[in-house]
């Protein structure tokens, strides 16, 4: 099987100034990928760029892609200082304490649905031209297995925004396939991420441990992204070992 070289590669992660994200663009930038990282707080995404110890420096622009001006602007950026975007990875996504729906303020609830959902549709949307023009692209989409089935853990708002992203990947790779454009929703279980810190109830660091680690979730993108363009994972479940699925 010939592998994608990924340093011929350029690469833009969401929410890559923490957790997930910033484990996947340490992972892609490790092979030679040109990654950019895009987020909400400079200072996080100054922090993943000094992370990158392999590889092309990891470029940084500050984004909120639930904001589409903001995404067309970071768009602009992206095409003038990494190029071409091979990869587009969805990790941006965020949580609430107060879920359950007898607590969950209205506010609350949109302010999910726009970063978990519409902020995936919104760089999907700002890249897909160019994945078009190629006829070649990757899509990955950090979901969550509360995406497969809500759960009270989740929360109402965010079991909900993530249903929606389920059917934004799924509904995107069926349109997009003959287009030589691959969609992956990927599912994690519990990971140990700051997502965890929007917990009610605190999480200990003993039971952290047992979770999934931000760097297997590098790991994973980096496998998928390799596979030749004529492969295509359309779901993938990881989770750790002892949760429930």
């Amino acid at each position: 099987m010939t592998h994608i070289d990924l340093s011929t590669q350029g690469a833009l992660v969401t929410g890559g100034g923490t957790g997930a994200g910033r484990s996947i663009a340490l992972a892609l930038a490790a092979e030679g990928c040109r990654v950019a990282v895009t987020g909400r707080r400079e200072e996080k995404l100054a922090e993943t760029a000094e992370l990158a110890t392999s590889g092309p420096p990891i470029l940084c622009y500050a984004a909120d892609v639930s904001q589409r001006n903001e995404v067309e602007r970071l768009f602009t950026w992206a095409a003038t200082e990494i190029g071409p975007i091979h990869i587009l990875v969805n990790s941006a996504g965020i949580n609430v304490k107060d879920r359950a729906v007898e607590c969950l303020s209205p506010e609350d609830f949109d302010e999910v649905m726009k970063v978990n959902c519409t902020g995936s549709f919104n760089t999907i949307w700002a890249v897909l031209p160019q994945m078009r023009e190629r006829k070649d692209g990757l899509i990955v989409n950090i979901n969550s297995i509360a995406g497969k089935r809500a759960s009270v853990l989740a929360g109402v708002a965010y079991s909900a925004s993530k249903f929606a992203m389920t059917a934004l990947g799924r509904g995107v790779s069926l349109e997009e396939g003959e287009h030589g454009i691959r969609v992956t929703n990927i599912y994690p279980g519990e990971i140990n991420t700051p997502i965890l810190d929007q917990r009610p109830e605190p999480v200990s660091d003993e039971r952290k441990a047992t979770l999934l680690q931000p760097e297997e979730l590098g790991e994973v993108v980096t496998m998928i992204a390799k596979l030749p363009p004529t492969a295509h994972i359309s779901e993938l479940v990881i989770k750790p070992v002892r949760q429930k699925y």
